[in-house]
């Protein structure tokens, strides 16, 4: 196994992915910033996001989430309390409900996600030259390659 203290292409990928990982950080907290904050917590995103791609039961998200059904009904009934989510009798298993996004909170993602875009789109063009636009193209797709499973 080589020693990273003494291969310099082992130190610059390290330091590399830690300016990446500061990067992106920076640009999710600026990107937050461009719409009124729901003050949700990381597992209440977490199921928003899975339920806008289709319902799904209490314990699928539990699984998903990797966490306790217990602890998964706790964020479900926050989330139901503020008007964000709906639960609905599974046809398939009546003694389960099926969880779902209410219109209300699916418009609300649109806006929030229609803000986020309009904000980087702007300083895109405001900032960067057409260069700078064709360099930072070429790197969201290195970056894709990167998160690919």
């Amino acid at each position: 196994m080589k020693n990273r203290s003494k291969d310099p292409q082992s130190a610059d990928a390290a330091t590399l992915a830690a300016e990446i990982r500061g990067v992106v950080g920076k640009l999710r907290r600026r990107l937050r910033e461009q719409t009124n904050s729901w003050d949700l917590t990381p597992s209440q995103v977490g199921v928003l996001l899975r339920l806008e791609k289709g319902p799904a039961t209490v314990s699928s998200l539990a699984r998903a989430e990797g966490m306790r059904p217990q602890s998964m009904s706790s964020v479900v009934a926050t989330l139901e309390a503020a008007g964000l989510v709906t639960a609905a009798p599974d046809p398939t298993d009546k003694r389960q409900s099926l969880l779902s996004l209410t219109e209300t909170c699916r418009k609300k993602v649109r806006e929030d996600r229609s803000a986020r875009q309009d904000w980087l789109s702007r300083v895109l063009q405001a900032r960067l030259s057409p260069r700078e636009l064709a360099q930072v193209a070429a790197a969201v797709e290195l970056l894709k390659q990167l998160a690919e499973d």
